[in-house]
């Protein structure tokens, strides 16, 4: 008898990988019947990742989305699915085991099936408590692998972890390729070592189609045993997302593999409605270099989901560096050759960093790191010169064991900043925090929701959940949009000067006015604050001097508020952001000469 296939759809993960949104509740519950119409998926992913967190950007519920989302799936017997970060939550950064333990609880009783959990780092520590957790909550558990190709990501190494992952509980196992550059055979012989050893373990692939690999790894992966296999769909699928059913169910079936039929109907009718949103305002935030496959990822291996946040950060970063470069008697760069130069440097700078998966946050850390050692050798300063908070809690071990070791220089750094390792469970360093919450929801007389939802929100996104319970998030989103549109107005006008060479000019005015100057760089994207006081405060005046190191701003971050600070001491020529202003990470904030 053919072995059957079954399919999942990545409705939340097509977004993610393309852009910086996702649709809004009333657009998901309009193509969720469509969805359910086309009758080729067992599975659906609906929430998890940044799902949450952009509801709240967009200044709604994210427990009203979830529930809503879900419920045609539900009614129809199509289980769903919600990804999570095992330490991280659905943050990017360290949760609490008691906020770690809610969320489970909540997600079932508001219709998720299956509870995909990955660590970044694939520490088996970090997920012993996802497993346990949504095993106590009702939900399936599926542990996931974080795939990558290196030396160390061996088939042994992977089963080390798949042994701890079962002996937790696990009920079903996750590839997850988010990179796609796992290399298919070796994928096969995973999927084959698992089923063997472990015949009762569901296994579920999900790879990306950035370096081209996905295809393949598809059907080595049905050969070897697989269950299921995450696939996307027109008008979001390829490029960095994720291959589309019609491709793969052809495929397999012409593999002699029992896979379900198409209702193509359906499928034009979800691919029309699916434009629709894009058309409304999604697009405005989706790049277009995500549609396209590079075999450039096969080198540094970043993952398709980080793709829309990374060109944003390129883009924010350009100026500064052809500024730098400038300045050093450098020719300046393309925005296409500092992307090419971006892979090569991750490339370079992943071993010496232990070798993380390259997957949110680490994929991220790993970014961030080669991106500012790009802007220090534009500036003819040393590798490594600027290393954020968040990247050295990896490089330290507070985020779990790194797979491969440190490179010497990395040590060496370390021990010069008097910064210590930590070997202990990472979980042990952040204590409960639930009691803290509840005393907030109780004092701002908030609903706790149904099932402790509402307190679930604010545990995990504290500051996002305070921004929409105030109205500021809604009217920020707001603002954005009508940035983006008056952007895209500016490009159909065919304006003589263009964003770019606006920006430009004021660069080569700078440069040439103070061939001394040192841009100040955001080093994250937020809202500026030049004092803490949101509405009274104005940026510092032309003139004032710093000493080196000294903090010029702050930026607000859905995460907490990031100092800025003075890498060069001189005094102030100009500030370019208002107070309450939104910067991208890489925007050049001020000039101190």
């Amino acid at each position: 008898m053919a072995k059957e296939i079954k399919f999942s759809l990545l409705y939340r993960d097509m977004w993610q990988s393309s852009g910086k949104y996702v649709p809004r509740v009333d657009q998901l519950v309009q193509i969720a019947p469509v969805i359910v119409d086309m009758g080729c998926f067992a599975r659906i992913e609906t929430n998890g990742g940044a799902f949450e967190q952009v509801n709240l950007l967009y200044g709604e519920n994210p427990n009203t989305a979830v529930r809503q989302w879900t419920k045609a799936f539900n009614d129809a017997g199509i289980q769903t699915h919600m990804l999570e970060r095992a330490l991280n939550g659905l943050r990017m950064y360290p949760v609490p085991a008691d906020v770690r333990q809610l969320m489970p609880k909540v997600k079932k009783a508001q219709g998720v099936d299956i509870m995909r959990s990955f660590c970044g780092l694939n520490d088996h520590r970090n997920l012993e408590l996802s497993v346990k957790y949504a095993k106590e909550a009702g939900m399936i558990s599926q542990a996931a692998l974080s795939i990558t190709h290196s030396a160390i990501h061996t088939v042994e190494y992977f089963m080390q972890i798949v042994d701890k992952l079962v002996e937790y509980g696990a009920d079903e196992i996750a590839l997850k390729d988010m990179a796609g550059v796992g290399r298919p055979v070796a994928l096969g012989k995973l999927v084959k070592e698992i089923k063997t050893k472990y015949p009762h373990i569901i296994v579920q692939y999900h790879g990306h189609s950035g370096p081209g690999f996905s295809v393949a790894s598809m059907l080595e992966v049905a050969k070897n045993g697989v269950d299921y296999i995450d696939v996307a769909m027109e008008p979001l699928s390829w490029g960095m997302v994720h291959p589309d059913v019609i491709t793969i169910q052809a495929m397999l079936r012409e593999a002699g593999f029992l896979v379900p039929d198409i209702n193509m109907e359906a499928y034009m009718e979800a691919r029309h409605l699916t434009q629709t949103f894009i058309d409304d305002f999604l697009g405005y935030f989706i790049n277009d270099k995500n549609k396209i496959m590079t075999s450039l990822l096969v080198g540094c291996g970043l993952p398709g989901g980080m793709m829309g946040s990374m060109m944003a950060d390129l883009t924010g970063m350009h100026g500064a560096i052809n500024m730098a470069l400038k300045q050093n008697n450098k020719p300046e760069v393309t925005l296409d050759n500092l992307l090419v130069q971006l892979f090569q440097e991750v490339e370079y700078v992943w071993p010496k960093l232990g070798y993380p998966p390259l997957v949110t946050p680490f994929s991220q850390y790993v970014k961030n790191i080669a991106l500012m050692n790009i802007f220090a050798l534009a500036k003819g300063e040393k590798r490594f010169s600027t290393i954020d908070k968040d990247s050295w809690n990896m490089i330290l071990g507070k985020t779990g064991n790194l797979p491969g070791p440190l490179a010497p220089e990395i040590i060496e750094l370390a021990k010069e900043k008097g910064m210590e390792f930590y070997t202990a469970n990472p979980q042990d360093a952040f204590p409960n925090a639930l009691d803290t919450y509840r005393k907030e929801m109780i004092d701002n007389n908030w609903d706790f929701g149904q099932d402790d939802e509402e307190l679930f929100e604010l545990a995990m996104h504290d500051r996002q959940y305070r921004d929409y319970k105030s109205g500021i998030a809604k009217k920020r989103f707001e603002e954005e949009l009508q940035r983006a549109k008056d952007e895209a107005q500016v490009v159909v006008a065919a304006p003589v000067v263009t964003k770019e060479e606006a920006e430009k000019k004021v660069l080569n005015y700078i440069s040439e006015k103070y061939p001394n100057a040192k841009p100040v760089v955001a080093p994250v994207g937020g809202t500026i604050l030049w004092e803490v006081d949101y509405e009274k405060s104005t940026p510092p005046a032309p003139g004032k001097k710093y000493k080196e190191n000294d903090v010029i701003a702050i930026i607000q971050t859905y995460y907490g508020n990031v100092e800025v600070p003075v890498l060069n001491a001189g005094k102030l020529i100009d500030s370019r952001v208002p107070q309450g202003g939104r910067v991208r990470k890489g925007d050049i904030i001020a000039w101190v000469e």
